[in-house]
């Protein structure tokens, strides 16, 4: 990957000013990446009239991080938010960044651009002392003024004392903010992007229509790993204003209208050898312990065999978890146009520097010569990391000497889509006599090991892990490209560590919070589930109870979460209604509560979606839903109240809040299904049929 140097400066108005970045609270926060420039001028730009210009490598895409970056920045500068001007993803104008996802934006990102901003001040306090005559410890800054204290008259904006000039300065060591001095983070401030978007203005990668662009459509195979053998073009070619492109694999077919490519792509007689893969989805979980390497322990503590020697009670159970689709509101799109030897391309992404290493390397490219800009994305969710549509696209506009725009179908994006791996987990574990969890078995074949080492306090455990969702698999053992979801193996890792405690807590005839409470010493954790059974309601009684209520909990990117929920299930039919959700969650610094809840809900939302109904149907290499008729993704009729409980812990830096919450969904329902009817669902998702299946 190659890493962005320093931000070019754009205009004549604006502070230079260098500095070391000093990671605050170095026990509390993740280690800065390499390619952070430590040039203030990377991120932050001052003009003459005080507007600040923020200049971050990370994307919108609907997580609210526009905002809550905004306010890191206004926090430390003492400015008002709406006087912060956000420029994003953009490769030529931002500083390298490694992409929008891991919950990495304010939880690994914020400290860097809090240090930024704080820095800048210090400089801007320094200038206006010498500038007004009077030591730094009398002045006082307020929304970009910098004044001397007890006389408001004698001040200077932060615009005046810029003043066009090219300034360099740093001070070494300048402290951000503590929480107690927060003005402007903890509170809710409304989105930045929040009036675009509603009203229809916001522009995504699809919007972008250039002079003399045409429309794209790429001949794909009918499976994965069906190869091309002859493709006859000779009936598009005829149709008026029809251009046929081939480069190499790539046949596509283009003209000035969507429509008209999409038809002219229809006369196109291809063949193809068909897929080797004999495998569906439901031999899958047979195939993957056979196709996956030797596990290996990723963590262990005591010994196993000590363990089962001091269990009274063991249990056994295997876990499986399907293949899931992003699917995406927007599907990847791209515009490329060339321009006096440069390629610039507009994509759908959540990283635009890996997108601009892919682009320049497919393209034989110097990476000075691709411009990547991000306009908002419709959703990622991880599986807009890399960019295979601005490829085409750029591949394209050159063969084709226009601009190109490339936008996948429905069926292109579940298809071409990087799936979440199907996974198999067997958890193995045993009670002693007193009625304490003695051991603890965990292996995990496919997913990989995100969150799949247990925080409970047990004496004997170990955890491994065969297979992963970032490609290092034997060839054949996945059919099809996987990659992350959303919390990548979490999802999966935690839906078996939270069931099999519950089922542990049942076989101890325990309430299943008070197990939980009895085996951890984390007081986060211990806090959390204290204040989502407040919150909830909870009535301690052994499972299953018949209530239908259910408890997980889950410690991700530094976030602590204990969520419950109530569900109904019709014995009849299977389905299962979630009626309410509340989860309790200790982000840390909460930098907007308001966007921190639309996290929370956007998790329950997707998460039921994992839980329920999410699953990709393939048979020898073929996807077989191409759309969301057959692929159901949460409706608004689906969701159930979402009550949210954010935890004060103001001693604590803001924390990951993009997943957390996301992880405990699949086990939260699991385990509300078991108290409700008795039957302990381990396979996702949760399908009507397969609740049928557990009950009978």
């Amino acid at each position: 990957m190659k890493r962005r140097d320093f931000l070019r400066a754009a205009g004549a108005a604006g502070l230079f000013i260098t500095f070391p970045v000093a990671a605050q609270e170095p026990e509390k926060v993740p280690a800065r990446l390499p390619g952070y420039p430590s040039d203030f001028n990377a991120y932050l730009k001052i003009g003459p009239d005080g507007r600040v210009g923020c200049f971050v490598g990370k994307v919108e895409m609907g997580q609210g991080t526009m905002t809550s970056l905004a306010q890191l920045a206004a926090e430390e500068l003492d400015v008002p938010v709406d006087r912060v001007d956000m420029t994003l993803g953009d490769t030529d104008l931002c500083p390298w960044d490694i992409g929008t996802f891991g919950s990495l934006s304010i939880w690994q990102f914020g400290p860097v651009l809090r240090a930024a901003a704080a820095e800048a001040r210090a400089v801007l306090v320094e200038l206006a002392s010498e500038r007004l005559g009077e030591p730094a410890a009398r002045l006082r800054v307020e929304e970009g003024v910098i004044s001397v204290a007890g006389y408001p008259s004698r001040k200077v904006t932060y615009g005046q004392l810029v003043d066009g000039r090219k300034i360099e300065r740093h001070v070494k060591g300048a402290p951000v903010k503590p929480a107690s001095a927060f003005q402007v983070v903890g509170k809710d401030v409304k989105r930045l992007d929040g009036l675009r978007k509603v009203t229809g203005a916001a522009t995504y990668a699809g919007d972008f229509l250039l002079p003399g662009m045409l429309h794209a459509c790429v001949l794909r195979p009918p499976a994965h790993g069906a190869k091309l053998v002859s493709a006859d073009t000779s009936g598009a070619e005829r149709l008026p204003g029809v251009r046929v492109i081939r480069d190499g694999d790539l046949v596509a077919v283009l003209h000035a209208r969507p429509d008209l490519a999409r038809e002219a792509l229809g006369q196109v007689k291809a063949s193809f050898r068909p897929s080797p893969s004999t495998l569906d989805d439901a031999t899958i979980y047979d195939h993957l312990p056979k196709a996956a390497p030797a596990p290996k322990t990723v963590a262990a503590k005591g010994s196993i065999e000590t363990g089962e020697a001091a269990a009274a009670v063991r249990h056994e159970a295997v876990y499986r978890h399907a293949y899931g689709a992003h699917a995406p509101i927007e599907p990847h799109a791209a515009v490329a146009q060339w321009k006096g030897g440069r390629l610039t391309v507009w994509a759908s992404t959540q990283a635009p520097f890996i997108v601009k290493s892919q682009v320049a390397q497919a393209l034989g490219l110097a990476a000075k010569d691709v411009h990547i800009a991000a306009p908002f994305v419709g959703g990622g969710f991880g599986g807009k990391t890399e960019g295979p549509q601005a490829v085409e696209a750029a591949r394209l506009a050159r063969a084709a000497g226009c601009p190109v725009m490339v936008v996948w179908d429905r069926a292109e994006e579940f298809f071409l889509d990087t799936f979440r791996p199907a996974a198999v987990v067997t958890v193995r574990s045993g009670l002693d006599k007193a009625g304490r969890v003695a051991f603890w078995e965990h292996t995990v074949i496919g997913a990989g090991d995100g969150e799949s080492p247990t925080f409970y306090d047990i004496p004997h455990q170990r955890i491994r892990a065969a297979g992963s969702w970032y490609g290092a698999n034997p060839p054949g053992m996945h059919p099809f490209a996987v990659g992350a979801w959303r919390a990548p193996a979490s999802n999966t890792n935690v839906f078996a560590r939270e069931s099999h405690m519950d089922a542990l807590a049942a076989l101890a005839k325990a309430d299943p919070v008070a197990f939980r409470l009895e085996h951890t010493r984390d007081p986060r954790l211990a806090a959390a589930l204290k204040a989502a059974a407040e919150a909830f309601g909870w009535k301690p009684a052994p499972a299953p109870s018949g209530r239908g209520f259910g408890v997980a909990c889950a410690i991700h990117r530094g976030t602590v979460v204990a969520a419950m929920a109530e569900v109904a299930v019709d014995r009849a039919t299977g389905a299962v209604r979630v009626k309410r959700v509340t989860v309790a969650q200790d982000m840390g610094v909460v930098v907007n509560p308001n966007g921190a809840r639309q996290q929370v809900e956007g998790c329950v939302t997707m998460g039921l979606g994992y839980a329920l109904h999410e699953e990709v149907r393939f048979r020898a290499g073929q996807v077989l839903d191409v759309n969301l008729d057959t692929y159901h993704i949460p409706r608004f009729s689906d969701l159930p109240p979402v009550q949210t409980v954010l935890i004060p812990n103001p001693r604590l830096v803001a924390q990951g809040g993009g997943e957390p919450a996301i992880i405990v969904m699949g086990a939260l329902v699991a385990n509300a299904i078991h108290d409700a009817v008795g039957a302990r669902l381990t396979h996702l998702p949760m399908t009507p049929e397969r609740v049928r299946k557990a009950l009978a």
